[in-house]
């Protein structure tokens, strides 16, 4: 565990904003738990990144630790040109490089979180999982289930439905293991 002092900057040192960084934005899936370690490898390269860091506390050996973590677990956005995103994909910190269709929409949403975090919002992680929305659960011993959100406050309730009965059940399950289905 990294101390708060050792952790990357969120953004690329030497840059007011993340709208100031040159180059087409490109989002990093990176392996899991990888993130800090990919934006250590850009800062070292001199490639610049944006990596939202929240602070956490966590209790670990019976003491409270203050920790940043990623606010969007396994990504990293960096800017750069087609041979930056092949050094990327050589720090072997990585599962891919998505390329950016609406480069202005991405900046602007990233700048809005960048602010937040420079106003020292409370920031949490929201999975976009709308009520009314189809979603399948991602991880556990419920993973491949399918079902439709209700309820999203806290825990999400989803129905599972058994339509030649047109009857379900409602399933209570944490936000973060459930994925929308396109």
């Amino acid at each position: 565990m990294l101390k708060l002092s050792e952790n990357p900057p969120i953004l690329t040192p030497g840059y007011d904003s993340l709208a100031d960084l040159p180059g087409r934005w490109w989002v990093a899936h990176t392996k899991s738990r990888f993130e800090k370690s990919f934006a250590m490898s850009l800062l070292a390269r001199g490639k610049g990144y944006f990596l939202p860091l929240v602070k956490r506390v966590t209790i670990s050996g019976g003491r409270r630790r203050h920790v940043l973590a990623p606010l969007f677990p396994s990504y990293v956005f960096f800017s750069g040109d087609d041979e930056d995103r092949r050094e990327a994909l050589s720090t072997n910190c990585l599962c891919k490089a998505l390329s950016v269709p609406d480069q202005d929409a991405l900046v602007s949403s990233l700048t809005a979180i960048e602010k937040a975090l420079a106003a020292e919002a409370p920031l949490e992680p929201y999975p976009h999982v709308a009520v009314g929305r189809r979603c399948r659960v991602t991880a556990g011993r419920l993973r491949g289930v399918e079902g439709v959100v209700i309820r999203r406050e806290g825990r999400a309730q989803i129905v599972l439905e058994v339509e030649l009965l047109g009857r379900g059940a409602v399933l209570e399950i944490e936000a973060d293991l459930l994925e929308p289905i396109d």
